[in-house]
């Protein structure tokens, strides 16, 4: 029997994330995901009158294909992706991995290659379709986040599955103050940064687009970073886990960068010159997600954090900065990692991960549960 909680995330997705209609063509991109989720979704899909493409992919078969990728190999994948994207009016990829580290071996100038060439598809789906992306619980996630198979399960339905239109409701207040806000200012322990976000804009995330969700960003203005941040979180980039980064800035771009491996880390920065520079900025309060599990589909919208982003900018929220790298870097500011304190113009936004404002309160955990 199939499990009852894939029907509800299936219809979450489709009725609510891509909002699916009738005559609408989907790309369903399921990657190392069980069939029984695929026919849920795709039985969804058509409920909704909509026309499911279903792409299976495995990332043990990725991994050999980026191992000896080429330039006409990735051109040719480019061209016959985009053409297909450019089919379809929404997108969703649900992404499983046994092995989280399953890239780690690929040579760094075959993602790179990859990266920068494949880049449009990527461009396109985010800028021109209705799309969603989440990753699927495996024993390896499990594992990450230090908790048994099946209490993670329990966690990832509950945590994919919240009531995201009580959570759209309060984050307006949010995204308005960053509309409008011209100043920030960060600061925790080995953190002390200042930039501008005068005229970006800001755009709530309330899972319409990932799985979880819970965030509210903007972007820097392209030069005016200056200072240094320190994360306490580990992130993964292209299959290599790194800890303790720490990104010095003057006029926006990063001038130093050290961390658990300070000579790869640097070569990502150095993929192209927009790597060097900040293209997001975001809060993240989703309540029930609490600790990092070094993925960043979660790790982003942990309760109190916020993230950094080298690399590619939102048109959405456009500085302007371009680059094959979009890296999200995550700083918790609750109290069990060391406090912190968001400031807006002068104004104390939040504070040891709790927001402060009376019209900002309604994001704190005990009140979006």
């Amino acid at each position: 029997m199939t499990d009852p909680r894939y029907r509800k995330l299936a219809d979450l997705l489709v009725n609510y994330s891509m909002a699916l209609k009738k005559g609408d063509r989907a790309l369903l991109d399921m990657i190392d995901v069980p069939d029984e989720f695929t026919v849920e979704l795709l039985r969804a899909a058509r409920r909704a009158g909509a026309t499911p493409l279903v792409e299976v992919r495995h990332t043990r078969v990725t991994r050999e294909v980026l191992k000896g990728i080429s330039a006409e190999h990735a051109r040719l994948v480019r061209d016959l992706e985009l053409a297909r994207m450019k089919k379809v009016q929404a997108y969703c990829a649900i992404r499983g991995s046994n092995n989280a580290s399953e890239n780690a071996d690929v040579p760094s100038d075959r993602m790179q290659l990859y990266s920068k060439t494949t880049r449009p598809v990527q461009n396109y789906r985010v800028n021109r379709t209705r799309w969603v992306v989440l990753r699927w619980p495996t024993p390896s996630m499990a594992q990450a986040a230090n908790m048994s198979t099946e209490a993670f399960e329990d966690f990832y339905f509950n945590v994919c599955t919240m009531n995201y239109r009580k959570m759209a409701k309060a984050m307006l207040p949010l995204e308005k103050r960053m509309k409008r806000a011209n100043r920030v200012h960060l600061k925790s322990p080995g953190t002390d940064l200042t930039f501008s976000i005068k005229g970006i804009g800001a755009r709530c995330c309330e899972g319409l687009r990932n799985i979880p969700d819970g965030e509210v960003f903007s972007c820097p203005v392209r030069d005016s970073v200056n200072g240094c941040i320190q994360f306490n979180t580990p992130t993964l980039y292209s299959g290599t886990k790194f800890e303790n980064i720490r990104l010095e800035f003057k006029d926006g771009k990063i001038i130093k960068a050290t961390g658990s491996d300070t000579p790869k880390l640097n070569k990502i920065l150095d993929t192209d010159p927009g790597a060097r520079y900040i293209g997001e900025f975001s809060l993240g309060f989703h309540p029930y997600i609490m600790n990092p599990m070094c993925d960043i589909l979660f790790d982003e919208k942990i309760a109190g954090s916020l993230h950094f982003t080298p690399g590619q900018a939102y048109e959405d929220c456009d500085n302007g900065n371009r680059s094959a790298v979009h890296w999200d870097m995550v700083l918790i500011q609750r109290p069990e990692w060391g406090g912190g304190e968001v400031w807006f113009d002068g104004e104390l936004i939040r504070k040891n991960g709790l927001f402060v404002p009376k019209d900002l309160r309604p994001l704190n955990p005990k009140n979006l549960k």
